[in-house]
């Protein structure tokens, strides 16, 4: 019988010979299958895997005392019996001296499809059953986005998995005008599995039909499906512009929906006030925002009518709020879908992240498959993910967010399981310092990550090949037997056997297991989704018939999704949870909050981090760093179909033929980016596909720090995030704005030092230094 295992970007046929991974195949079903999960076989069973539990060689001398030693110092391999008694002595200490309130459980979540060894519900489980913790709330992804839109419209989470299916997008489109492209790069993924990457399938249907596309975005093939596609290249951060733009226009020529804006809208007059520059002399037209933007005024006005005299869809990727103002983009992208009143048709209205991830517009059942329930935290203060940094370096200091007054709470303990803060956090020399104020650091990890050397104690982590699981997504429509097919490498265990063994010695093993092995669990929580199976129009088989089968899908809906339709056949039966029940165009709640970088209406704004502006003098280049194509972030950069991109072994850097030239590089060389947070090595790919003043550098290459542990020091390898900016995109949403980023570029002229950020690090045995095996593969 075949074996299936299912991953963030695929499910696939497992083949295995003699105990080792030696193939991957893409399920029949896919259309259009990842590339990714051909890395697998090799890293599965590779150097980079974390054989044996380990600790930091200073910790385990001098403890907390040691902290300066993060980053740099070799680990000491230790039993299991040791670290976990480790772990549960210094959780039992914070609790007794500082209270839960000093434990931050700060796991990310993306480290499996399954849904009982979600790392993120495991450890939030375990720190629960063992009193609570501080917690995180919102994404990197959407921070921004998602703080705004409830003032606007309605909560991110409500419109996601309603979005209109592509399939009714490809009957009725006429115009799909796309801020940030459609990248299929980021459509490979969904957060419990994508088994069928139709988007490309769906994008030639549309072209089929005539659907003609707008490519807004400084980068060509953001929209490589369709090369036919109109491209307005425009800078990065000036979208917010462009759109009060063709606001102006569809005001100023009365091409906006009168009848929709007046029964479905409020806050018109506010608005227009400010596009028209009643207030402050500016009027937002195409000729102010024009040369913000770098584009023709006309090309604007154009784009505005157009807009109006055909059945349109406007879609915004989630990249252009991830920066400085980013709540902005997605405001102004409710306000111009309002007013040209067609939300709730069939083939137009509003998008909002069409391709991030491949769920969106899928038209597949809702139904989201077991969960692993955390339990109840008692503990009440949180941070905004992305003020990580922030809450170490300042416990105790008080900031804004979405109009609230919080104070950071004082942490004495990191325990990440799943997720790398070394990969998604912005500035990471800034971080490497903030890293350094806990007094203790745990990880789960399966891999050697920059994260890992980083920390006090790590605990080796099996990968979804070594255990049993169930994979499935709300809006992916399958649910897969993940059976396990490998032995544990080394010595690895799972998350939930890890926190088991802790919790044993923390006296809360009940109500951590409850009792149950995982296979137990697997049944427990398939039983507890079938009630909300059946609301979703589901009848399920049992579970053994679901196991011995291997995947189930799920029925389509009848009914297409088309988003906020209930809401435009009757705005007042079906209103919105705004204050007025209908889309805000002004938002008096919003201004109420009084910050004057995210006022009632949208609006824009310079930041100091955009061409044309005083920083941009020393640093001229506008650094995008979107997901790659390759990975998932940084998930599997040491495997094949990742290194195959690689360009002298660092992180390939997109970058206009001008800006080369001006700088005398070319495909191949190796350069230096930088600016004042910091310093990295990158290969040069020069490229027609990118604007001027522009280039592009993947996230997810591992950090590789020439002098590890050292603040400063040049990165080898090409980590974006070692030169974005650790600021919050606005008091409102505390998001991350790390497209906000300039740098400036020089050819590499000295030796190149070796790309070492795979290997493991040194380990030593007490009084001793010696390397494993692993080391001397180095």
């Amino acid at each position: 019988m075949e074996t299936f295992t299912t991953t963030h970007w695929g499910s696939y046929r497992v083949e295995v010979e003699q105990g080792r991974l030696v193939g991957v195949r893409p399920v029949a079903w896919d259309r259009h299958p990842s590339p990714i999960g051909q890395s697998l076989p090799d890293t599965v069973h590779g150097p980079s895997r974390v054989r044996r539990p380990a600790v930091r060689a200073g910790f385990l001398e001098k403890g907390a005392a040691s902290r300066e030693g993060r980053g740099s110092e070799p680990f000491v391999e230790v039993s299991w019996d040791e670290a976990t008694t480790l772990v549960a002595n210094e959780i039992e200490r914070v609790r007794r001296q500082h209270g839960n309130e000093a434990i931050f459980g700060g796991s990310y979540g993306w480290s499996s499809a399954g849904r009982f060894h979600h790392a993120q519900s495991q450890v939030h489980r375990f720190l629960n059953a063992a009193g609570g913790y501080v917690y995180f709330k919102d994404t990197y992804s959407n921070a921004a986005g998602r703080r705004v839109l409830p003032y606007a419209i309605a909560e991110l989470d409500q419109l996601r998995p309603t979005q209109t299916s592509w399939s009714l997008l490809a009957e009725h489109c006429e115009l799909f005008v796309a801020f940030g492209g459609l990248p299929t790069r980021n459509s490979q993924v969904n957060s419990g599995g994508a088994n069928d990457h139709a988007i490309p399938w769906w994008l030639g249907k549309l072209r089929e039909r005539g659907v003609e596309f707008v490519n807004v975005s400084p980068v060509k093939d953001d929209l490589a499906e369709v090369p036919e596609a109109e491209w307005l290249s425009i800078r990065p951060g000036s979208d917010t512009a462009l759109i009060l733009a063709l606001c102006h226009v569809l005001i100023e020529e009365a091409l906006y929906d009168r009848a929709f804006v007046g029964t479905h809208t409020s806050g018109f007059d506010r608005f227009a006030e400010y596009v028209r520059g009643t207030r402050d002399g500016q009027p937002k037209s195409p000729d102010w925002a024009a040369p913000i933007a770098g584009c023709d005024v006309e090309q604007i006005r154009g784009l505005a009518r157009r807009m109006a005299g055909k059945r349109t869809m406007v879609n915004m990727a989630w990249s252009l709020q991830r920066s400085l103002q980013g709540e902005q983009p997605f405001f102004a992208l409710v306000v111009l879908a309002a007013l040209l009143g067609q939300i709730g048709t069939e083939g137009g209205g509003l998008g909002l992240g069409y391709a991030c991830f491949n769920d969106i517009g899928a038209g597949r059942n809702g139904f989201s498959g077991p969960r692993l329930p955390q339990g109840t935290n008692p503990v009440e203060a949180y941070i905004p993910v992305a003020r990580l940094s922030d809450m170490l370096l300042n416990p105790g200091a008080a900031y804004d967010y979405n109009g609230a007054a919080l104070t950071y709470p004082d942490i004495r303990v990191v325990y990440w399981a799943g997720g790398n803060a070394f990969h998604h956090h912005q500035d990471i020399n800034r971080l490497i310092g903030a890293w350094r104020r806990p007094e203790t650091i745990v990880v789960h990890e399966a891999y050697w990550t920059a994260q890992a050397k980083f920390s006090d104690i790590v605990l080796p982590a099996t990968v979804m090949l070594e255990r049993d699981d169930i994979g499935s997504s709300s809006g992916d429509g399958f649910m897969t037997a993940m059976k396990r097919v490998l032995e544990p490498h080394g010595e690895a265990r799972d998350d939930y056997a890890i926190f088991a063994a802790i919790a044993a010695k923390l006296g809360v093993e009940p109500e951590f297991t409850e009792g149950r092995d995982v296979m137990a669990w697997l049944r427990q929580l398939y039983l507890e989704s079938l009630p909300r199976a059946a609301e979703a129009g589901l009848t399920l088989p049992s579970f053994d018939e679901f196991w011995a089968k291997g995947v189930l899908e799920y029925p389509r809906p009848e009914r297409p999704n088309v988003l906020l339709r209930a809401f435009r056949e009757d705005p007042v039966k079906h209103r919105l949870a705004t204050p007025s029940g209908r889309i805000e165009l002004f938002s008096e709640k919003l201004a109420s909050l009084g910050y004057d970088e995210c006022p009632g209406h949208p609006v824009w704004k310079p930041s100091e981090e955009f061409l044309g502006s005083e920083r941009a003098k020393r640093f001229p280049l506008h650094m995008l760093s979107p997901q790659p194509a390759n990975r998932l972030h940084s998930q599997y950069d040491q495997g094949s179909v990742s290194l195959a991109d690689k360009i002298q072994g660092r992180e390939p850097m997109r970058m206009s033929a001008q800006d080369a030239a001006a700088r005398g590089l070319r495909s191949g060389d190796v350069a230096r980016v930088f600016n004042d947070r910091g310093a990295i090595l990158v290969g040069v790919q020069v490229s027609d596909s990118i604007r001027p003043g522009v280039v592009q550098l993947a996230t997810g290459a591992w950090y590789d720090p020439l002098v590890p542990g050292e603040i400063g020091t040049l990165d080898k390898h090409g980590n974006p995030n070692v030169l974005t900016p650790d600021r919050g995109s606005s008091r409102l949403g505390q998001g991350c704005a790390a497209q906000s980023t300039l740098v400036e570029a020089e050819r590499w002229n000295e030796p190149l030092p070796p790309v070492t950020a795979h290997r493991p690090p040194l380990f030593v045995q007490r009084g001793e230094i010696r390397e494993t095996q692993e080391g001397n593969d180095r």
